[in-house]
């Protein structure tokens, strides 16, 4: 019986690592975890994430996923806006979904170093 989610893996190409670490961790606050070393030799990142993971794995050829995404919560509408100051001028887009698509909740999306689409979602009082 499943209990519970363990781990996303979003994919990027080889020799992503450096993105990988500047974009999930500096810029949404990620702590990079150790990968176990015979995985380690794969290449990627992971990252915890509450506690579950979200694994940055390698894939060749690589295409990013454009609609599959993670969603990230975040802990207020104000660390929404925080993160979104972070990652435009880093050159990532962010695009503000109508709050009317899912009352209660703010959503932003964007995207990866690789084009691999990220969601950040906040929840907000009702009628805000």
């Amino acid at each position: 019986m499943i209990v519970g989610l363990d781990h996303v893996q979003v994919a990027a190409p080889p020799g992503c690592e450096d993105d990988a670490r500047v974009f999930y961790g500096e810029l949404l606050g990620l702590e990079e975890i150790e990968k176990p070393p015979l995985l380690a030799a794969r290449g990627g990142a992971w990252f915890r994430v509450g506690d579950q993971e979200l694994h940055v794995g390698v894939a060749e050829p690589f295409t990013p996923a454009t609609k599959a995404h993670p969603a990230f919560r975040v802990s207020s509408a104000a660390s929404l806006e925080l993160l979104a100051a972070r990652l435009e001028p880093h050159g990532h887009v962010v695009s503000r979904p109508s709050q009317e698509e899912i009352p209660g909740t703010l959503r932003l999306h964007s995207s990866d170093p690789w084009g691999n689409r990220i969601e950040l979602v906040a929840d907000v009082p009702y009628g805000t």
